[in-house]
């Protein structure tokens, strides 16, 4: 096949970040009308693969070739320049701009006269030509449905006269009617002779609108394939095949009674019916893909978010949990998959951070003492080998496993014996994971009850006892350790099974 079939060539790319290689050896080729999927488990690489191609990151190997070209963009200016425009999950619209304003954005200029009835025009031409024109050029964004915005973010890309177009997860918060209003403008666009990259996890859909399929795994490129030539399950296989054997160290623990249940939770739009339970001294994954509804779920038990429906059963009662110092109270306790938003406070003390969720146990009166503070902070220091200079420091001077790790510190000051772990090794390096792994078992060998949300399959393996895989915000299945396979778990991420 020569060259010239092509729209867009990326061969051998290679991106090292420090000393993680995010990307090694990775390909990808995409032709002018062609909807090609990139597909790959959480940390596959898909996400960087992009914004190499885009220009967000310069490659440290390998070529991209654009029309045959090679190509080195300098910035996402000069990708766009080019004719390559992404539409990420956050949509990069000013929600208070009306639908005009945002479609022909870059034809606003500083200190220009504005033709307000030609751009009003020219905006209504750029909706007509994609099938939307009932779409108010002069509504707000913001209020908008989400595939309306999709819209808007696909016609502003046009305006640039995108040749490539790349979708990342473009239907995760949309209803099965924006679905199929998306996919027909997608079918008109490849039509027309756009190149269309769509990233999804979702397998039926790709099924559905993609001509091709291009798989990763850990950063690698690991074979392309049409789609009409392939099962689901076979694609779900092509997706797996890491021997993590010998990274997850074993533990000696008695599983006892159940302490924590949820029952039929139900909350805003991404959690629709999701329960599961936890015993003494179990780990209990909660496995999906990103924006199954996991983490929203166990905001709304908590009283984080508001919760419709279902019931928290603790100990064996029905409780109600007004917000998260009240589950503390309660004895249950969240690790935030956002560390630095909500787990530790990066510009304060170590010492601080670990108290600060216990301060009814340090002070009096209001104030903090230190023959109660300094025992507390040197137990977890200790306990859970912090590496710190001084307690005194700040957390953002700690690497990122020992940020983690003062984070865990702050939820097992409160005494609560149910640990929810959402994302617990995020952003960690290898040698810190293996640490957290070590710091959990210890836990559940002295009795915890631990539910670990966990988007790395490898991990949900390698640590659960049990695991509920939730799909679209619903259980999907209740897989027992003897289950628990990547073949297996990814099927039911994606609901093949």
């Amino acid at each position: 096949m020569s060259d010239s079939e092509y729209r867009v060539e990326m061969h051998g790319i290679v991106k090292n970040f420090g000393g993680v290689k995010a990307l090694n050896n990775a390909e990808l080729c995409l032709r002018p009308g062609e909807i090609h999927a990139l597909i790959g488990e959480n940390g596959a690489g898909k996400s960087t693969l992009i914004r190499v191609l885009s220009g967000v990151h310069p490659c440290d190997a390998g070529e991209v070739k654009l029309e045959g070209k090679p190509v080195h963009f300098k910035n996402p200016a000069e990708g766009i320049k080019a004719g390559i425009s992404v539409i990420y999950q956050e949509f990069a619209l000013v929600p208070h701009l009306t639908v005009m304003e945002n479609v022909l954005l870059d034809d606003f200029r500083s200190g220009a006269t504005v033709n307000w009835a030609a751009m009003r025009k020219k905006a209504q031409d750029f909706l007509q030509s994609v099938g939307f024109d009932n779409i108010n050029v002069d509504a707000k964004v913001y209020t908008l449905s989400v595939a309306y915005q999709q819209v808007v973010e696909i016609c502003k890309a046009l305006t640039r006269n995108a040749s490539v177009l790349v979708l990342d997860e473009p239907t995760a918060v949309m209803t099965d009617k924006e679905v199929k209003q998306l996919f027909r403008l997608l079918r008109d666009l490849k039509a027309k002779g756009v190149s269309i990259l769509y990233v999804s996890h979702r397998l039926e859909e790709i099924f559905e609108i993609c001509d091709m399929i291009t798989v990763m795994r850990d950063g690698s490129y690991v074979k392309t394939v049409k789609t009409s030539d392939i099962t689901q399950k076979d694609l779900a296989s092509l997706m797996v095949g890491r021997d993590m054997s010998n990274f997850f160290p074993p533990r000696n623990h008695n599983i006892g009674e159940e302490v924590l249940r949820a029952e039929h939770i139900k909350a805003g739009i991404m959690v629709k019916d999701i329960s599961f339970n936890v015993r003494k001294g179990e780990i209990v994954g909660l496995s999906g893909l990103v924006g199954a509804g996991r983490t929203e779920c166990v905001r709304a038990m908590l009283g984080v978010d508001p919760i419709e429906s279902g019931k928290v059963i603790y100990n064996g009662k029905e409780i109600k949990i007004k917000n998260i110092k009240d589950a503390y109270k309660k004895g249950i306790a969240l690790l935030s998959e956002d560390r630095k938003r909500a787990g530790v406070l990066l510009r304060r003390p170590i010492y601080q951070n670990i108290t600060i969720s216990a301060l009814d146990k340090i002070t009096k009166m209001g104030f903090v003492l230190a023959p109660k503070e300094t025992p507390l902070v040197n137990k977890y220091v200790d306990g859970i080998s912090i590496k710190v200079g001084s307690v005194k420091d700040n957390v953002n001077s700690l690497s990122g496993g020992n940020q983690q790790k003062v984070a865990l510190a702050k939820i097992l000051a409160t005494d609560s014996k149910v640990l929810i772990l959402d994302e617990p090794t995020r952003g960690v390096d290898v040698g810190a994971k293996i640490e957290i792994f070590n710091i959990i078992n210890g836990l559940v060998e002295q009795g915890y009850a631990v539910v670990m949300i966990s988007s790395e399959m490898a991990e949900i393996i390698g640590m659960c006892d049990r695991a509920f895989v939730i799909y679209e915000g619903e259980n999907r299945a209740e897989l027992q350790h003897d289950e628990l396979t990547e073949e297996n778990i990814i099927q039911y991420q994606m609901g093949v099974k």
